[in-house]
């Protein structure tokens, strides 16, 4: 019998946290465990979570979390492991798809459509018309209502909702645990299921959405993480992730570019704050 587990890492958003947990008791299909991995988060650790880290000297170390999750889901027999961002609300057949297309297709990293949803009414999102809220995000393949197709671009690879089956996971190593912070992690992971000889595939039933929050475009916050984990990359893979934002921050100034490589200038301009709660957008390389 099939025993799926969720994994989510969470750093504040209880809120979003608490959201996800009633979408995903309304599922066709409940989930056999949820694991909660608590990041520098007292009030969930003490509360709430099966597990937690400390925050580390760089940052939160969001692939570290992941990793932890599923060791867990998987010691407590789950063969299909499914990860949700937090902020991600589950469509009611989303764990139904998920273990069904694992089930079939079990050397599969399967990603579902993820919409951006606009802000909540006063009395938040009616989890009983999640399906009313769609077009999915435009970046990611987008298969047919009922269909599941294969896209090998790891590039295309995004972690707010994916699941693959226990032995398909031992096979990539789990998440590189040097990354820390924002960035470039999900894209090595893609990396990581092609070069372990998995495929990457979408299936439409397994709908996430993603509940909103302010953003900062670009995330100037997070420059110092995603020049990091940017050089990590570059150095693991051979080209240069995040693009888009390296390049934003180079017109701003907060970069250098050399070569193809993206530096901290010396003295690099104090980034303006993000709104207040803001966070960015995933990255697609």
């Amino acid at each position: 019998m099939t025993r799926v587990g969720v994994v989510t890492v969470a750093h504040g958003r209880h809120a979003h946290l608490r959201a996800q947990r009633q979408s995903l008791a309304r599922s066709t299909r409940p989930p056999d465990e949820h694991v909660l991995v608590a990041v520098e988060d007292p009030v969930l650790e003490r509360d709430d979570a099966d597990v937690s880290l400390p925050a580390t000297a760089d940052g939160l170390p969001i692939a570290a979390a992941r990793n932890l999750g599923a060791e867990v889901a998987l010691g407590r027999g789950a063969d299909v492991l499914v990860f949700l961002d937090v902020d991600c609300l589950a469509g009611p057949r989303l764990l139904e798809a998920y273990a069904d297309v694992v089930r079939t297709t079990p050397d599969t990293v399967w990603s579902g459509p993820v919409t951006y949803l606009d802000p909540p009414a006063h009395a938040g999102y009616d989890l009983s018309r999640l399906d009313e809220l769609d077009p999915p995000h435009p970046a990611p393949p987008a298969p047919r209502p009922g269909e599941a197709h294969h896209q090998q671009d790891p590039a295309l690879f995004w972690s707010l909702s994916f699941a693959c089956s226990a032995e398909a996971w031992r096979r990539t190593g789990g998440f590189c645990e040097r990354y820390v912070g924002y960035g470039g992690e999900d894209t090595d992971f893609g990396h990581l299921a092609v070069s372990a000889g998995l495929g990457l595939g979408w299936v439409d039933a397994a709908r996430a959405y993603h509940q909103w929050h302010p953003v900062s475009h670009p995330p100037v916050e997070h420059v110092v993480d995603i020049v990091r984990n940017a050089a990590l990359f570059r150095e693991r893979w051979g080209r240069t992730p995040m693009l888009g934002w390296l390049e934003a921050f180079e017109e701003r100034g907060l970069v250098v570019r050399r070569g193809e490589d993206f530096v901290l200038p010396d003295a690099a301009p104090a980034p303006a704050p993000p709104p207040v709660g803001a966070v960015p957008l995933p990255a697609m390389p």
